[in-house]
């Protein structure tokens, strides 16, 4: 009978109960797309470090795994540590932003390629002129851009050589000379790329280079790319957003069903007056509005979760460049854990309030 009777308040009044659903919603797609969204641009970040095809990286004093400004090695390094014992390449890259999320690669295309494997072209090739710059298809898509268009990056019009596939290195890359005279960093990179010999000496070449390297942060990178997490973002900030947004979806879930609630045991006077004048317990009055309460909250967690793939479909399609979200289905029962909580406790003083209701009072109630 309980079931029946939720199923019919909810029936009742369609609309509250639909725009109730749907606010609840809002909160757990907020949650689901942050979450997606700082996996996704890590897991994107370790890929296209991972394609790069090094075993060791070699970064400036003072940078950490998430932050790299400027060139301030000196290239003259990367012929140095390429003589180093097991070191069969060393590969020295640049980076200059161009976006908040995104920035242009400066490699020396020959021996990037042997270390890498080499871009996968989709369209167009490699450079064939110093005006040339080669973009992968997360770019191209965003930017409406083919090969042998033209496109302006650093103040300067490029013309597309190549659209590669994405999960190597960066979204533009340019030639590393051409970079650096275009930045002011003649004979500078931002960080330098080793292939070892064999799997089982890079334990030996890292601790080489740290004796001889002391400030400078070295990796394998297997190592590098497991740190691409949420809890190494800026000294765990990006947790610290999360778990703010998460307070704000209990507290939009718990300030949603107060009011739905609150207006529905308002409207049902006269009913609730009914149910206990046949008998029906406070006990049983506070478990029905409770129950309508997870009910919505529930719908509400399931209509957040097919958002947040909504919500990806749209990054995909409009910034595919800029923002990766991920789908994280670990995250399903956390945010609905987050939901219910909220949408418990945001029901909790109606029923209190329907449950202490005078049976008498309620039947004279217009």
């Amino acid at each position: 009978m309980t079931g029946k009777l939720i199923v019919e308040n909810l029936k009742h009044k369609p609309i509250r109960s639909a725009l109730s659903v749907f606010l609840i919603a809002v909160p757990v797609t907020l949650i689901l797309t942050l979450v997606g969204l700082s996996r996704g641009m890590l897991e994107d970040s370790a890929r296209r470090a991972r394609g790069v095809g090094a075993d060791v990286l070699v970064r400036p004093p003072g940078t950490s795994v998430l932050t790299l400004s400027g060139a301030p090695l000196p290239e003259k390094l990367v012929d140095k540590l390429a003589q180093q014992p097991h070191v069969t390449m060393a590969v020295g890259m640049m980076t200059h932003p161009i976006l908040s999320t995104t920035f242009v690669a400066g490699v020396h295309f020959d021996s990037f390629n042997r270390m890498s494997g080499g871009f996968k072209y989709l369209e167009g090739g490699p450079f064939s002129g110093p005006d040339d710059i080669l973009i992968d298809s997360y770019y191209a898509r965003q930017n409406h851009l083919h090969a042998g268009d033209k496109v302006k990056v650093l103040n300067r019009e490029w013309r597309v050589a190549g659209v590669f596939e994405p999960g190597k290195l960066a979204r533009l890359v340019l030639p590393l000379r051409v970079l650096q005279d275009l930045t002011g960093n003649t004979g500078k990179v931002s960080q330098i790329f080793l292939k070892v010999d064999q799997h089982s000496n890079i334990p030996a070449v890292i601790a080489d280079l740290k004796a001889m390297l002391p400030e400078y942060p070295i990796y394998s990178m297997e190592e590098f790319t497991s740190l691409f997490t949420v809890e190494n973002v800026q000294g765990g900030a990006l947790q610290a957003f999360i778990l703010v947004m998460q307070s704000i979806g209990v507290v939009i879930g718990f300030a949603v069903v107060l009011l739905s609630m609150y207006m529905a045991v308002l409207q049902r006077t006269r009913e609730i007056g009914i149910l206990k004048s046949l008998g029906a317990s406070r006990g049983f009055v506070l478990r029905l509005i409770l129950s309508e309460a997870l009910v919505m909250g529930i719908g509400g967690t399931v209509l957040g979760i097919l958002f947040s793939f909504v919500a990806r479909w749209l990054i995909e399609t409009l910034v595919p460049a800029s923002l990766t979200q991920a789908i994280v289905p670990e995250w399903w029962p956390i945010a609905g854990a987050i939901t219910l909580v909220g949408v418990t406790l945001g029901a909790l003083y109606p029923g209190l309030s329907a449950a202490r209701q005078d049976p008498i009072e309620a039947l004279a109630y217009e």
